[in-house]
């Protein structure tokens, strides 16, 4: 399972952690300042390759200034949106709960039509959201200077709150508080005319926050695929793999959307199965190391080292 895994994981992070990503933001530049998708994806490219050429701690550094940043302008940028519309908020919130239960969704999800591409797509964005159930997350989590396991795992289950409950949540309220939906815009598009609303400075706060939301995204998968193929093939792939990524990072930025998301969306199941065999196997093992650390209140103890390998 972990070749498989590794190999999934390593092509993966091409859909989810850098087309895709490179993708949003050449569009949404496109729409902002009128730059051409190539021009933004050299961009991206060359500050991809100065970061990630440093390795791990180079990384680490960026996203530590980055995603404080990103996460206050972005909230705040949407916060102001939707007072500046609050009376319409009640109505959005019958609106999604209405279609949600609604006869016609009831009636279609019975018939397999409706439930069927809800199944789909709940499932394939819900990956992509905070990457839940993927197996991505350990993979930088294991170089984390920690005490014990369970206590990283909690500080890492903290991620798919924010990412989902917080901030795909107040970005839902947006799209559909602004009515700019029923034009039939989507992605970026649809994003941004909603952020219109907040005259200038709205599709400025809103390219900001996607940029770096999206280079900090690119800069950790791409450390994400590397320990992959760095599993698979040794360290002398580290490399050529940097390049390559840096390469993808143009590639995404002028490909058509559809193409982009249906690859990602293919990727990320291919990656998800093993891990979620692997968590069933092992199931055992979590229960035991949970209450060995949570159920009885050791979090600040130490874990053992592990046995060295044999040389």
């Amino acid at each position: 399972l972990g070749v498989i895994f590794a190999i999934f994981t390593a092509v993966s992070a091409f859909g989810i952690g850098n087309m895709v990503q490179a993708n949003s933001i050449s569009a949404m530049v496109n729409e902002t300042f009128r730059i051409a998708p190539w021009i933004t994806g050299i961009v991206m490219a060359v500050l991809t390759a100065f970061v990630i050429l440093g390795g791990i701690k180079s990384i680490a550094k960026v996203c530590e200034a980055l995603v404080p940043f990103m996460a206050i302008f972005y909230v705040g940028g949407c916060i102001i949106l939707l007072l500046m519309k609050f009376s319409a908020i009640p109505a959005t919130l019958q609106l999604i709960f209405q279609s949600a239960f609604s006869g016609h969704a009831m009636i279609g999800g019975f018939a397999g039509a409706t439930m069927k591409e809800a199944i789909r797509y709940g499932v394939a964005r819900g990956l992509f959201s905070n990457e839940s159930g993927l197996g991505s997350a350990p993979i930088v989590a294991a170089a984390a200077q920690t005490k014990n396991p369970v206590r990283q795992a909690l500080v890492s289950s903290t991620g798919t709150f924010w990412d989902t409950v917080v901030v795909c949540a107040m970005t839902g309220l947006v799209l559909v508080n602004s009515g700019e939906w029923v034009k039939g815009l989507r992605g970026a598009a649809l994003t941004r005319a909603a952020f219109a609303d907040f005259h200038i400075v709205g599709p400025i706060v809103l390219t900001m926050g996607l940029l770096t939301f999206v280079f900090s995204t690119i800069l950790g998968w791409s450390y994400y695929g590397e320990k992959a193929a760095e599993y698979l093939l040794g360290p002398k792939v580290i490399t050529p793999y940097r390049w390559i990524w840096v390469g993808a990072v143009m590639i995404g930025s002028i490909l058509s959307l559809p193409t982009v998301w249906s690859l990602a969306d293919v990727t990320n199941g291919l990656m998800a199965i093993p891990n979620l065999v692997s968590l069933i196997v092992l199931n055992g093992v979590i229960v035991s190391e949970t209450r060995r650390y949570l159920w009885n209140n050791n979090l600040n103890a130490e874990a053992p080292a592990s046995p060295a390998s044999p040389t």
